[in-house]
């Protein structure tokens, strides 16, 4: 009889072990999968930027510095998003920190684009602005879908009894994904006024 309780006991001590097991494993796979619609966004983005410069390009031709940083920042965040990892809090705060120069050299050329009326009216311009406005919409969105899973698995992984066995079965925090200045947290303006 006590060893049928006792088993009993391990067994439901088993059961309770996986049972968070198993939902650290879904919080991390949430915080990936939100990490992976980040970089669906992310990569529409930056994809849509050469388009931009090629379009402004011919009306700018005194603004080369502008638009070589824009496509310098570009290339930055590209290669950031490639290598990185939301298992890794550091690749996280790289690519905040380069999406966030791409975001303000970005804004400066949306702000020099005001000086040029006849880019004003192109209609290729005013599409790629459209989808640019969209998809800084999509980021954002993502973004904060990314961050609501971080918090939720972090919360889990720090809190009673999980946190007893995050060590043990592996599980670090995540990172945000998070801007680093006032500045940059805003998105580029894309319209003309």
């Amino acid at each position: 009889m006590d060893s049928i309780i006792f088993l009993i006991i391990i067994g439901g001590a088993i059961a309770f072990v996986i049972g968070i097991y198993n939902r650290l494993i879904g919080l991390r796979n949430k915080v990936r999968n939100g990490f992976a619609q980040v970089d669906v966004e992310l990569t529409r983005r930056y994809d849509l930027i050469p388009n931009l410069v090629a379009s402004v390009q011919a009306y700018m031709t005194h603004e080369r510095e502008t638009l070589d940083a824009v496509v310098k920042a570009r290339n930055s965040a590209t290669k950031d998003l490639q290598r990185s990892n939301p298992d890794n809090p550091g690749s996280i705060a790289e690519l905040g920190m380069a999406d966030a120069a791409l975001t303000a050299s970005l804004g400066k050329l949306f702000a020099l684009m005001e000086s040029y009326p006849d880019l004003k009216a192109n209609q290729n311009m005013l599409t790629l602005q459209g989808q640019l406005a969209t998809t800084e919409n999509k980021v954002a969105f993502a973004r904060q879908a990314f961050n609501d899973a971080v918090n939720a698995y972090n919360t889990s992984c720090e809190s009673f009894p999980a946190n007893l066995f995050t060590n043990l079965f592996g599980f670090k925090p995540a990172a945000f994904f998070t801007v680093e200045s006032a500045d940059q947290r805003a998105a580029p303006k894309v319209a003309f006024t």
